[in-house]
């Protein structure tokens, strides 16, 4: 069965209609409660935009960090109500609960047009319950603020690879459709994972070699070359007999390094030279070192330069390219130098060779933004760095499968 999509939805009418829409808000907030990267808010936007232009009554829902399914101020959409409001012209009033009396007060006087936000989902614990019983109860709930005639639209990429109640199980309670942004991220991610035009090239990073374990056998299948930075280079090097010194390690993984090594050897690329630092700092004293001269009590906190000339060259050389996870603590200037040269030559290999390149969310979405690159420079940044990763993987994403049931 095809996908239903927001265009169906919209042939179909919206106007004077309750249309819940599951967005992905977890942004990043610094300190002050302010929003550091609005990028997956201005992601929402052209489908939020159609339905309102539609005539809808927009309801919007998505989560923000993990309160534990507790209300928690520090949690709260409030900025994120604030820059839509900014963004779409018009007042997005948020909710004062979830599903409770101000949240069916709202949605009672919405007129055709208006937008609301309820509050974060994760406020209730039924969110993410294993209990289905439970989940259920809750999606019920979600679901009757679209009141009689609503409808179901899920925009919120970066959770489809979670069974939870506002983004599965509220799409087995209304008609559920796919929004602007989950369409177009199936569609661009799944060309790379069902058609990858060769050479294939694959950058991984981030800091635990568990966490991409799956994605790393999945794609070494398939891609070409497969370039390891970030965190969990370091566990690689170690498994091949380096001593990376107090850099970061998962210990128990040592083995299982040593066994992809040997099975993907010819297709695993990793690091020649590393940016070692005395300590976790960005103004802590700095050197260039091969893979064994890390200083004894040092860390290694970047790739080294050698080494982001050496896969910024297999990157030219590319026809598609899937990038998640940095290869240094971008946040930091001064360890940010590998991915700067990662993503830029994934830019130039777009310009240069028409090469598909496509930033795998999460951290690696951020670090473009944060290091200032042009974001129209890559042929996609997808929102959904655990989602990216699914997909690509082979698993099914609840969120998708349950708009086909």
């Amino acid at each position: 069965m095809t996908t239903r999509t927001l265009k169906d939805l919209l042939d179909e009418g919206v106007e004077g209609r309750h249309i819940l829409v599951r967005s992905d808000f977890n942004v990043p907030l610094n300190d002050d409660g302010e929003i550091t990267d609005p990028g997956r808010i201005d992601a929402s936007l052209p489908t939020i935009q159609a339905l309102i232009d539609g005539g809808a009554k927009v309801i919007l829902s998505a989560h923000l960090g993990r309160p534990k399914g507790e209300a928690n101020p520090k949690f709260s959409l409030a900025p994120v109500a604030e820059a839509l409001s900014e963004r779409l012209g018009q007042y997005v009033a948020l909710a004062g609960d979830v599903t409770g009396e101000d949240a069916h007060e709202r949605a009672n006087g919405l007129n055709d047009g208006d937008v609301m936000l309820i509050e974060n989902v994760r406020f209730d614990a039924r969110e993410t319950s294993k209990d289905e019983a439970e989940r259920g109860a809750f999606a019920d709930e979600l679901a009757a603020l679209a009141a009689d005639n609503g409808a179901f639209v899920s925009d919120g990429f970066g959770v489809v690879h979670r069974a939870q109640a506002s983004v599965y199980d509220v799409a087995k309670r209304l008609p559920a459709y796919a929004g602007y942004l989950v369409e177009q991220e199936l569609d661009k991610l799944s060309s790379v994972k069902d058609n990858p035009t060769s050479p294939y090239v694959v950058v991984l990073g981030g800091s635990k070699v568990s966490d991409k374990l799956g994605v790393i056998e999945a794609l070494a299948e398939k891609a070409d070359k497969v370039i390891i930075g970030g965190g969990m280079c370091y566990t690689f090097l170690t498994a091949q007999g380096h001593n990376t010194q107090k850099s970061l390690l998962q210990e128990e993984m040592i083995d299982t390094c040593k066994d992809l090594l040997a099975k993907y050897g010819d297709k695993i690329v990793l690091p020649v030279d590393l940016l070692a630092a005395a300590e976790f700092d960005n103004d802590a004293e700095t050197k260039i070192v091969d893979l064994d001269g890390i200083p004894e009590g040092w860390l290694s906190t970047d790739i080294g330069p050698e080494t982001a000339k050496k896969y910024a060259e297999i990157i030219a050389e590319s026809k598609t390219v899937f990038w998640n996870g940095p290869m240094g603590v971008f946040e930091k200037p001064n360890f940010a130098e590998g991915t700067r040269a990662v993503a830029q030559a994934m830019i130039d290999a777009t310009a240069n060779n028409g090469s598909f390149t496509v930033v795998g969310g999460g951290d690696s979405a951020a670090s473009v933004r944060v290091l200032g690159l042009d974001e129209d420079g890559f042929s996609h940044i997808s929102t959904g760095g655990g989602a990216s990763l699914e997909l690509l993987e082979g698993k099914d994403l609840p969120g998708v499968a349950v708009l086909n049931s």
